[in-house]
């Protein structure tokens, strides 16, 4: 795989006149006046701060316990936006576990609320929770993906789109979302009536909230932040229509777990759309092929086949892809 080495990204970045802020996230302010919309947020009804209203556990929020699957009960203003979400409590009627929100994500890990135990993960996935990679990531990292094929933001989101056609109106889940990139850029589309960015990173979700907050029109439309495990979806089974999973793949400890849980949750007809780095190439000479799984290095990089092979084997259907380089982007549905 021809990606930049991590040093090489990062050296002319360490020295970025904002870096120093990087830990410093103010909380939502208790001022927020709350929107509440079913489909788009110029539909929206405003409520009052002193309004509390307990949800019903059908009361398509979505969410549900990670530990049980069971729709979680919501108490707290209305409305699917970052300061209602924020101002809310969530609790599994099964289980009785409760949820709350935290340096502004809603926080849907199995171990959500655990003092002592702290659960190690990849080494691929712990680089991504560093404060200083989350920082850098839309500030010099990102851009680097285009020495590798990747054609760029606004040409991955137009390209994305056009996969997500037949989830118009729906709800869509950007797994893995990094700094909500593409999360900004499909709840400002106007095109779903809910998006949830949903990383594992705490970090990652922070500098998510640090590009919202500098956008009205993003803070009050129908979008909320969560950190979940992508093996371990939130959310109850045949709830979602459409999930994004951009430049993610190789990262996951478990892209099998992954993807069979994507299919999980999402509908009938429900579309997964995914870009990452290729480990070969159409152009990769096949007597190369044998030797290029020991030099994968850090990251879980797969090839074109086995790409398919897996989201076939994980139950979707209607797979296609497009490549340039080092870059795929692969659309599935789940049947």
């Amino acid at each position: 795989m021809a990606t930049t080495s991590v040093n090489h990204m990062l050296h002319p970045l360490l020295h970025h006149p904002k870096l120093p802020s990087v830990l410093k996230y103010p909380k939502l302010r208790s001022s927020f006046r709350y929107r509440y919309s079913r489909v788009r947020p110029a539909s929206a009804l405003v409520a009052t701060e002193s309004e509390t209203i307990t949800e019903p556990k059908d009361s398509a929020d979505l969410f549900a316990c990670p530990v049980c699957f069971e729709p979680l009960i919501r108490k707290g203003p209305p409305g699917f936006n970052l300061p209602a979400i924020y101002r809310s409590g969530f609790k599994c009627v099964k289980c009785n576990k409760s949820y709350s929100s935290k340096n502004m994500y809603l926080d849907l890990t199995l171990i959500a609320g655990a003092k002592e135990y702290v659960e190690a993960q990849p080494s691929r996935t712990e680089l991504f929770r560093s404060p200083l990679v989350s920082f850098l990531y839309e500030r010099g990292w990102r851009q680097n993906f285009n020495l590798t094929g990747f054609p760029g933001p606004d040409e991955e989101f137009k390209m994305a789109q056009e996969y997500f056609k037949p989830a118009e109106g729906g709800i869509l889940v950007d797994v893995s979302c990094g700094s909500g990139l593409f999360s900004r850029k499909f709840a400002k589309s106007g095109t779903y009536s809910k998006v949830i960015a949903l990383d594992f990173s705490e970090n990652m979700l922070r500098q998510t909230y640090d590009f919202i907050k500098a956008d009205d029109t993003i803070l009050s439309s129908n979008l909320a932040l969560v950190r979940a495990d992508v093996s371990r979806l939130p959310f109850p089974s045949g709830s979602i229509d459409a999930v994004h999973a951009g430049a993610a793949l190789h990262c996951w400890p478990s892209p099998s777990n992954a993807i069979a849980e994507i299919n999980r949750v999402l509908r009938s007809g429900g579309v997964f759309v995914g870009t990452t780095f290729l480990r070969l190439t159409s152009s990769t000479p096949a007597i190369l092929r044998p030797f290029d799984r020991g030099t994968a290095g850090t990251y879980n990089n797969l090839t074109e086949e086995e790409i398919e092979d897996l989201v076939k084997s994980c139950g979707f259907t209607n797979y296609t892809s497009k490549v340039q380089q080092a870059f795929i982007m692969f659309s599935a549905q789940k049947p």
